[in-house]
This record gives C-alpha cells, structure tokens and sequence, in this order.
C-alpha cells in the first residue's frame, strides 16, 4: 500500500516536469479547477494568481522546460478577484522565452473585480411609502462593512444612479458665490429630499466635477447647496474650469443623484447604506429572479509594477478580458478634475499672475490620478493584445510611470467610466501643473510605447472630461490605426503641462486613426487635441468626422477636429481628413508647426485606410454610435453685410469672436462691410452684432444660388492648399421677372450651359458662389493663393466662347449699387487686413 502511494507520487511529479518539456511550458487554469491540481489541461488549476507562482518557481529553479516561455492558458469563464492580480519582477520572461497568460482556444475568459447580487424581491414599499415595481435585495458585505460602489450592471447594462432629472436631461444652476461656496439651483421638486451621500453633478467647460451635498436649504422654488470639504474649497478657489453664467448659452448644467427619493425611473438604482438593501427599478424586459446583477468591488484588477532598477518585463496578456473595475474617490473626497480626468489636490487663482516659467500664469493647480483597471509602472516589453476592457469604473488600462517599449494592439475598450487608456505622467503630485517635465532618470520617462488597431467605444461615460487615449509627458509614442467612436469629450490628447518650455516630450506620433461621434457632453474639444512642445511629432493621414451636438455645451461652436493647444509646438500636422478646415491654433509655441492638408480635399485612400488593420477588423462590429443623439450642423458659407457708417473693426471682430467662423474675412467698400466664412446659426450672429452696433443695417446672404466647388466639377481636381478670396457686390434690375430668370440661369447652368463650369475649371478657380439678399448679390471667386484674378479670368474664355455669351447674357440682369457709378456692376470690396 506504501509503494503504491508513492509510485503515485512519482508519476503525478513526472507528469508534471513532462508538461513543461515541450517548446514552451504551459499551465492550464480553469474555473473548475482546484489550486492544489498540478496545472495540466486535464488537472487545471483555479486561479490566475496560483498559475504565476507556479511560473514564478519554474523561473526560479531555471527549469529547462522554460526555454521558449511560458504560457498560463485561461479556460472559459469567469474569474472573481478578491485581491488584485499582482505581476511582479520576478513574473518576468526574456525576450525569448516571455510569460503569457492567455486564452484557451475560442475561449473568453473574464477576471473579474465585481460580485453577483442575487435573490431579489418585489419591495412593496421604501421607509414606508409605497413603491411599484421596484425591487429590493440585500446589500453585500465584507467583514461587517457595506460594500461601495458607484455603478451597478444589470445584464451587463450599466444602470444608472438615481437622479434628479429624466432621462438625459440636465437643469441649469441660477448662481454660484465663490466666497460662501455654496451654489443655487432651482428646486420645484419638492418630492426630493436631501439625504447624506447626496451628490452634485455639474459640467463646467471642458471638465466635470462630482461634489458631495453637505446641505440643501430649501427658499420657494428655489435652494442653495453648500458642499463637503476638500472639494468645497476647491471648486470655488480654481478658476479653470469653473461653473459659468451665460445669457446666451445657459448656466452650467447638473443634476444631483445618488438620493433614494430621486429613484424613480426604470434603469436607476440606489444603495440605502444605512438599511443594507440596495433597490432597483428594472427595465422594459429585465426579469429580476434570472438577471444578473453585478456591482464592482475592486478598485483595481490588475498591477503589472517593477521598480526603476528592476522593472517587470517581457510579460504579454492575450485574449483576456478585465471587467467591473470600481473607483470610490469621488464619494470619499469629491471629484474636481482640472483636464482629462485629472482631479485637483489643491489649486487657486495668483493675486499676481506670472511664474518663472510662464510671465501671466494665474492658475496654480496639482492633480491626483484616478485608479486604473489595470495599471502598469516600471515595466518594459509588455503587451497586451486581443484584450477586452470592459463595465469598468474609471480608466481602463494605464501606463504610468516608467514604461517603454510596451505594445497595446488590437483591444477592445467599452463602457468605461473614464479614459480608456492613459500613458505618461500628467504632473507627479508633488508638481505644478502648468510646469515642464524636466527629470535626472529618463528610466522613469513613459517611451516607445506603441498603441494600434484598438477599437476605444462607448467610454468616458462617468467622468465626461477623460478621452479615448490621453497621454502626458512622454516621448517616442506611436497611436496608430484606432478606431475612437462615441466619446463625451475628446478622443485623442497628448501633452501635458501648457507650456512652449523644453522638456521630456518628443518624437510623438498620431498616424491613421479614424475618430468619429464624439464630443457627445463636453465642447472646448477635438478629434486630436495637444499641449506643450513635442519637437519632431507627427499627426498625420488620421480621418475625423462627425461630431455630436452637446445641448448643455458651455459654447456650442467650440467644436474642433483639430486643437493644438497652449504651448503646442515641434508638430507637423498633415494630411488628415476632416470634414472642414474646423481647427484651433492657441497660444502656440514661438517654434510654431507645419500645418499642410488638413481638409475634406484630402486623397480617399487616406480616409479608407484609417483605423483598425488586419486581423483585428472584427472588432469595429462593436463599434457604439448612439444615432438617436444627434450629431452638430456643419458649418456653411455665408456672408453677413453690415451697412451704415459705424465701422469700429476691432469691435466687430470681438463681438463676433465667439462664433468661430471658420475662415473669418472681413472685406469693405465705402459704408458696406461683408463678413465671409463658414458658420452656424448667422441669425444669431446677426442678432448679437445688431446689439452692439444698433444704428447698422444688417444682411445675412445663405444658401447661394450658385455654388461652383472645384473638387466636385473638375477632372483629376487637387484643390490649392491655401485660398484668396475675391468678394464683389452688386444688384440685380428691379423687374422681378428678371430676377427670377436669372435665378434660374444659375439654377441650370451645370446642366444647360457646363461650359460656363470647364471655364472655371480651366481658371483654376477654387470655388465661385453667388449670393442673393432681395435683389442684391454678393459674388465670392476663390483663388489658389498668390495667383491674381487678372491673370486667371482670361482662361474662362480661352477656346471657350460660350463663356462670353454667357457674360453678355448676364448683364442685362445685373446693375451696380447705390454709390456706384454709372459705368460699375461689379463693385471690388477691399479686403481689411488683422492687425
């Protein structure tokens, strides 16, 4: 009986150094499994964590079975976490011989940091006011303690915290007293109560913040909230960005939350802490005795962590997923963040403004960084691939601090509270803001880190101010080749620190992603947004399109495809297809960048090849774009003329500022001033120059009643990089008869007469648009810029006789306008030059 046991024992330890003798050392780990199996497929182990040891020990003891690697092979299903998984420097492979934990065959393993809420009941009532069809369940707890969360997923759909408004509605508060910090809304509900726990959601500007009620003080229909500490003090202190009062765009927006008697719609949950139970009202379709119903618990899922002088590396995810991730901060301190997620530890406005690094500086800000589902530090070679990231908190995957040569391809990212990825330090805590990254150890710079083929959806949905890829101080990235889709604010951010100074930052680039349906809360935005000087970067052949239209948006028309920010400098920026030449260019560097190429003109195959490559297409059927949303208008010409004498330029150009037209001109003969571009909403353009320049006539020309585009008229057409425009003005006769055929000439001219098109084509004009007001036109003909119409005109006619009779057709339509004499049709307006 003795030798049988230990021939046993002999073969169990034979069989397992065997498994290991092949190209690569595999351990197999199954939820069935047990941690005490020795890790073969048919003996699998329970754990991911038990699997590492065994693969640690393997590295240890220099087992030859190592020699090509080792690959801990994940089976279906899902993986509970009561700890985080902790890769060490010790987990660490060689370049030849990596760690991989991966997914079995056609498998979809889950490491999960959520717990299962079951057994629920019909509540008949709620501290004894009755409720239908809401249900109850017990909340868990660990060790005598409630858990805390602040999300739950009902059949992997995020539901929502009880709230004050409907739907995605938000009210507008009335105030805010920077120096009482308190705030007033209005409060006709007066079904809710405040309760402890309470919080304030507010947009401001190109940020959030969450701010925990410590009371409401009830006056008619009105209320005044004042607020817990530190983020009371905070968020009247900070200047940038702060609530905003505005007339014409309406005061921030909010909405308060996480109170029991604000649960009132289907899809909203509330955790009563104080009773253990936790109540949900189901959805069209949710059965709550089969749902399954899961909170997050971890803060945190996955730690890949070295030390500078020993990192973890040459360590590789494959096919896993990481789901139900939590994030707490916001209840226990508050959340005001200052950009991308970053939240304020402190921050004021200078008495003086000015620092040694940037001469008007008034904002002083340091920021703390929000937990990560997993987060990587000192670590080289890693790679995660084939992953999904998914019902998770704040962010999703994070490159921290000392990383380099790690790759991040082909991934999805979806239903993420925060960013989907964040790279590179954003300012050590310790550390201003607004200062440049200057370090004595590059080892802890974030480097040659290359993000591709990742598909980023349906993220930033808690924090409206992270981004599908945020990256601080860091050099020698690649973000190509993704595809960013339904984002709250921008989808793409790189740089940190607002500043022209030198510091860790280079040799950057964004190349070939597709980017679209974003800037869904949030404006002051873009599809690619940069900061601070980045010498030798790129962003090129990446296709950006179609944004969402914001109803709460601080300024509606602050909406960009590409933004290069305060400091931004060293980048060339070219070839990227945008729908319109809707760019920002502030404050930037004294270096400047290249700018070349950047509209809807740009070659196809650049727009097609965009985002994600081969073989991870499959991931764009995820892709999320919430069509019911609604998307922003496209900006269209139009000219406004003012007429009168009161021509205060530098006036006109402020009071029309926060319009951003696109291609802003302004051109003038005598008492008439014409204002040319691209814009939304001109009536309210009209309206708000008619405020300040009351004793003005004021003419808005759109939709021309000719529109001559050279790009869709003329064969094998490469539009000019740069354009002139020459802007002339006259009338047509006063027989509306007349009038009414020459509209119609024009109407048909590219059918009638396309000799008249070939003409202009053969000119190289650009584009040639008439405009009508009444009987008045404006004409617009646009030039490749340093070419002179005198020297183009002449080619409509050339072998183009047509062409002329055309002309002489037209002037027995056209006449001059008053102050003309009597020999002019066509009036020349001057162009006014910026100051």
């Amino acid at each position: 009986m003795r030798l049988n046991t230990f021939t046993k024992l002999l073969l169990s330890i034979f069989t397992f150094c065997t498994i290991f003798s092949a190209s690569a050392a595999e351990i197999w780990v199954s939820p069935n499994g047990k941690d005490t199996n020795v890790g073969t497929k048919a003996n699998p182990l329970a754990t991911v964590q038990m699997a590492m040891r065994k693969a640690r020990e393997l590295r240890r003891l220099k087992d030859v079975s190592v020699k090509d690697g080792i690959r801990i092979i994940v089976m279906n299903g899902t993986y509970y976490l009561n700890e985080p998984l902790f890769v060490r420097p010790e987990d660490s492979g060689t370049p030849d011989s990596p760690t991989t934990i991966e997914a079995d065959t056609n498998s979809k393993p889950i490491i999960s940091g959520g717990f299962e809420i079951k057994n629920w009941k019909k509540a008949l009532s709620i501290n004894g006011v009755k409720k239908s069809n809401v249900w109850v369940a017990d909340a868990p707890q660990i060790a005598g303690e409630i858990i805390n969360y602040r999300q739950l997923w009902v059949n992997d759909k995020k539901a929502v915290r009880a709230k004050s408004t409907a739907g995605n509605t938000m009210d507008r508060i009335l105030s805010w007293d920077k120096e009482t910090e308190t705030c007033w809304i209005p409060f006709k509900d007066k079904s809710i109560k405040f309760e402890p726990g309470m919080e304030m959601f507010i947009v401001q500007w190109w940020s959030i913040a969450n701010l925990r009620i410590k009371n409401i003080e009830v006056k008619k229909d009105s209320a005044r909230l004042s607020f817990e500490q530190p983020e009371s003090r905070i968020q009247s202190e900070h200047p940038w960005p702060a609530p905003w009062i505005s007339k014409n765009n309406g005061n921030s927006a909010f909405y308060l939350n996480n109170g029991i008697s604000m649960l009132n719609e289907p899809g909203e949950w509330f955790l009563d802490k104080k009773n253990a139970k936790i109540y949900y009202i189901p959805r069209v379709g949710e059965d709550m005795n089969s749902a399954k119903v899961t909170v997050p618990v971890l803060e945190n899922l996955v730690e890949v962590k070295g030390t500078i002088d020993s990192p973890v590396h040459d360590f590789r995810f494959k096919g896993i997923s990481f789901q139900y991730s939590n994030w707490l901060r916001p209840s226990q301190q508050g959340h005001v963040p200052l950009q991308s997620g970053m939240y304020l530890l402190d921050a004021y406005k200078l008495k003086i403004p000015g620092t040694p690094n940037q001469a008007t500086l008034e904002n002083q800000a340091w920021v703390g960084r929000p937990r990560a589902a997993v987060e990587v530090n000192y670590s080289n070679n890693i790679q995660f691939e084939s992953c999904r990231f998914e019902h998770l908190a704040s962010t999703g995957l994070d490159l921290n601090k000392g990383t380099n040569h790690n790759t991040v391809k082909g991934n999805l990212f979806k239903d993420i509270g925060g960013s989907a990825i964040n790279i590179g330090v954003f300012s050590e805590e310790a550390f201003e803001a607004h200062l440049p990254l200057v370090i004595k150890d590059e080892r802890e710079i974030c480097s040659d880190e290359v993000i591709a083929d990742n598909l980023i959806t349906n993220v930033t949905t808690e924090d409206w101010g992270t981004l599908g890829i945020s990256a601080g101080f860091v050099r020698n990235l690649t973000i190509e080749h993704n595809e960013i889709s339904d984002v709250s604010y921008s989808a793409i951010a790189m740089g940190w620190g607002w500043t022209h100074t030198t510091n860790v930052m280079k040799n950057n680039k964004i190349l070939g992603n597709k980017i679209h349906h974003y800037a869904k809360h949030l404006h002051d935005v873009a599809g690619i947004y940069t900061l601070s000087s980045q010498p030798n970067s790129q962003i090129e052949e990446n296709y950006i399109d179609k944004v969402y239209n914001s109803p709460y948006a601080h300024d509606p028309f602050l909406w960009l495809y590409l933004y290069t920010d305060e400091g931004s400098e060293g980048f060339t920026i070219k070839n990227n297809w945008i729908a319109e030449k809707k760019i920002l260019k502030n404050h930037n560097g004294p270096k400047g960048n290249i700018w070349g190429n950047n509209d809807p003109y740009v070659s196809t195959k650049i727009k097609d090849a965009a985002g994600i490559r081969a073989p991870y297409t499959d991931l764009t059927k995820e892709v999320v774009i919430d069509e019911p949303w609604g998307l922003q208008e496209m900006p269209k010409a139009v000219a406004i003329e003012l007429i009168g004498s009161d021509f205060d330029i530098e006036k006109i150009r402020s009071t029309i500022k926060g319009f951003r037209i696109v291609g802003e001109e302004l051109y003038q003969w005598k008492n008439h001033l014409v204002i040319y571009g691209k814009m939304n909403q001109p009536e309210r353009t009209k309206r708000k120059l008619a405020l300040a320049f009351p004793s003005l006539q004021i003419k808005i020309y759109e939709n021309p009643i000719y529109d001559f585009q050279n790009f869709e008229r003329c064969k094998d057409s490469k539009p000019a990089a740069e354009w002139e425009n020459i802007v002339l003005t006259a009338n047509l006769v006063s027989d509306e008869k007349l009038q009414k055929e020459y509209v119609d000439y024009h109407t048909t001219q590219f059918e009638k007469w396309p000799e008249i098109a070939k003409g202009f084509c053969n000119a190289d004009f650009q584009q040639l648009q008439v405009f009508k007001f009444e009987k008045q036109l404006i004409l617009v003909i646009s030039i490749p810029k340093g070419e002179s119409l005198d020297k183009l005109n002449p080619k409509t006619t050339q072998n183009n006789p047509r062409v002329d009779e055309w002309n002489a057709l037209m002037k027995k339509y056209q006449t001059g306008i008053e102050g003309a004499k009597p020999d002019e049709t066509w009036i020349f307006l001057n162009k006014v030059e910026t100051k």
